[in-house]
């Protein structure tokens, strides 16, 4: 069985899309060659990396990265799947070859505001939201 081909991307590869890569590596990594880019590079959410610490997957090695960088490579893919708003999934870059395109759309991270402990409150929610929607993907990948 040939490795299946997946990239997530959302606006700066800081959050849902990472956590995305996270849970197919910690449940799929031996089925799917997985990666995870933004439409603008930024940085990894350290308050995600705490998060997804919590439920015991390390981000170790993880960083944001873009988009663009995949598609100069003309590295193609399976999957190119967009977790920001719909909106900003338009603007998603076109990545070479063909593939199937999806669209989950989660909140931002990013734009939860107060303390460390708050926004950490509303990341928890996101990240369920995101290990569900990943792990029905995995089984109906088989």
């Amino acid at each position: 069985m040939s490795t299946k081909r997946i990239m997530f991307v959302c606006i700066h590869n800081s959050a849902r899309s990472q956590m995305c890569e996270a849970f197919v590596r910690q449940y799929a990594g031996d089925r799917f060659d997985v990666h995870s880019s933004g439409i603008e590079a930024g940085k990894l959410n350290p308050l995600v990396v705490q998060a997804m610490g919590e439920i015991g997957i390390s981000m170790d090695g993880h960083y944001a990265k873009p988009a663009q960088e995949y598609i100069d490579r003309k590295e193609a893919f399976d999957f190119v799947v967009t977790v920001c708003d719909e909106s900003s999934a338009e603007r998603c870059p076109m990545f070479p070859g063909k593939h199937e395109r999806l669209h989950w759309g989660f909140p931002d991270p990013s734009a939860i505001t107060g303390t460390d402990e708050e926004k950490l409150a509303g990341i928890r929610p996101i990240r369920d939201a995101i290990r569900k929607r990943v792990l029905e993907f995995l089984e109906q990948q088989g």
